[in-house]
């Protein structure tokens, strides 16, 4: 496979390719149908991660409101899932046949007219991408035009996903209330519970998380991510300069929420319901978490971190079922205060010097290179 080197560095080809052969290769060769699809759900917070790379690694946007994405997303996949398991023929023991259960259980005689969209297939993969980003689109303009950042914008985002959680509950006629839309069979007719559904829907996910992987690299080398970076060190500066700093704010903080919107949808395909445990304060701050172990600077570093941190947290949460969110927490302090720069930053400090000497080694056999040296001019440990 030949990959621009503009578009890859050497140090990004071999996070690329590792990942690739772990993901695709070694993971489904290892584990079993239940273990796999346990990756496939740590893999779609991978999307939320990526996303926050690009609006709070480089664009310096930190949000705390990513659940609510996430869960837009995830919602409006599973009302397309919902309506097809609430055909006629499965319903007709309810007193109105053809509508949801849990809006029968509510005494609603119809289906409301912003669920009938979702009959439709396709309609429901462009309201995935365009309902998080006409949300966020009006999220940002209505505080990046303000100039509303910092901490005030991530207590808004945080605000926002409550909102959105309290909303989604109170109204369980039309949400499905705490429970959520549960009980979702399948997609065009496929049984998507069964352990062949499990397995390609493993594989459709990894293949769709590379594509934001490679969309995000795309844009971080591009002038949009240069004005980003800038943006976040001298933000007054980019504006002198003649840059509309909130058309970028606001860009950046989009394609975060639709990149989130992807990984929801696809977590509603992997574990078959949506409730709004997923949406509130608590999760976005996970994801967030997600993002700083892996290294907020750090594409490749965002899945790592996902799947680090989930690993971790089903591990401690099946040996110590009481303690887990301490140890969450401690991983988490561990890794801000030792490793500020998370786990690409380990990479990039005590890993790939080595790698480069030892590259810069047999390039040149005769050259032998001292240990407080680093290959192609990087500056020295």
């Amino acid at each position: 496979m030949i990959i621009n080197s503009r578009f890859f560095n050497r140090s990004e080809l071999i996070g690329f390719l590792t990942l690739a052969l772990l993901l695709f290769v070694i993971l489904p060769l290892s584990l079993d149908v239940f273990r796999l699809n346990l990756v496939a759900k740590y893999l779609t917070y991978a999307f939320v991660a990526i996303g926050l790379v690009l609006c709070w690694g480089y664009g310096g946007i930190l949000s705390l409101g990513q659940g609510v994405f996430f869960g837009l997303g995830g919602y409006c996949m599973a009302m397309y899932l919902k309506l097809e398991a609430s055909s006629v023929e499965n319903t007709k023991i309810q007193s109105t046949p053809g509508i949801p259960d849990f809006m029968d259980w509510n005494q609603i005689t119809q289906l409301p007219f912003f669920w009938k969209p979702f009959h439709s297939f396709p309609i429901t993969v462009a309201a995935i991408i365009l309902v998080p980003a006409f949300f966020s689109f009006i999220i940002g303009a209505a505080m990046f035009k303000r100039r509303v950042g910092g901490v005030y914008f991530a207590i808004i985002t945080q605000a926002i996903a409550a909102i959105l959680t309290i909303l989604i509950v109170g109204q369980q006629g039309y949400t499905g209330g705490i429970n959520g839309i549960t009980d979702l069979r399948t997609l065009h007719g496929w049984d998507i519970r069964t352990d062949h559904a499990k397995f390609i829907l493993y594989f459709v996910e990894v293949v769709l998380l590379f594509g934001c992987i490679v969309a995000a690299q795309f844009i971080r080398l591009t002038k949009l991510g240069r004005i980003l970076v800038a943006m976040r060190e001298q933000e007054d500066r980019v504006r002198f300069s003649g840059y509309s700093v909130a058309n970028f704010k606001i860009f950046a903080f989009c394609a975060a929420a639709v990149f989130a919107a992807i990984g929801g949808a696809l977590f509603t395909l992997e574990v078959g319901f949506m409730s709004p445990s997923f949406v509130g304060i608590v999760p976005s701050i996970e994801m967030v978490i997600y993002t700083a172990v892996g290294g907020r600077m750090s594409i490749f570093g965002a899945v790592y971190g996902s799947l680090v941190v989930n690993f971790a947290k089903t591990a401690l949460s099946e040996s110590f079922p009481q303690l887990w969110l301490f140890g969450l927490g401690a991983l988490f302090i561990a890794v801000v205060l030792a490793f500020p720069n998370g786990l690409a930053g380990i990479w990039a400090d005590h890993v790939q010097p080595r790698i480069d000497r030892l590259i810069a080694a047999r390039e040149k056999p005769g050259l032998v290179l001292p240990d407080n040296s680093v290959a192609n001019g990087a500056p020295a440990e």
